[in-house]
């Protein structure tokens, strides 16, 4: 596997991996049992998609992305602080639209300053970029 698939693979993990974390933080949040089954959906989904990653770095025998301690304490920090005076269904899914975009916009930079354009690194990563766009198409209803 080439370098730069490596690095696509391994943005596609963090990406995922930082989606489900934000919203395991949520969960203990939501009200609305629509909501709630709706971000459930998309953990799933998520998790599907790091696990695919990991799978892809380990048949190459390439470093996986380790969990970040820190980075890791500043979502979920991020999260808690933005909720502390408003749990409403439509903040929380303003959240979590701004966390998608984030995402889209980390892929997008991975994937242009890593040429793998017809590789199954760059088909994984327009999946997951794909599925944020339908994502923040789903959760603006709630706003």
């Amino acid at each position: 596997m080439k370098p730069e698939e490596v690095n696509v693979y391994r943005e596609v993990q963090r990406n995922a991996e930082m989606a489900v974390k934000a919203i395991e933080t949520l969960s203990d949040k939501v009200y609305e049992d629509d909501f709630a089954l709706q971000i459930s959906r998309q953990a799933i989904k998520y998790s599907d998609i790091r696990n695919r990653a990991l799978d892809k770095l380990l048949e190459a025998r390439a470093e996986t992305v380790h969990p970040n301690a820190l980075a890791d304490l500043a979502l979920k920090s991020g999260i808690h602080l933005s909720t502390l005076l408003n749990t409403s269904t439509s903040h929380l899914a303003e959240l979590m639209i701004e966390n998608s975009s984030r995402g889209i916009t980390r892929m997008c930079r991975v994937l242009n300053h890593n040429r793998v354009e017809h590789s199954m690194a760059a088909e994984m990563a327009r999946e997951l970029m794909d599925f944020e766009e339908k994502n923040i198409g789903i959760l603006k209803k709630y706003l």
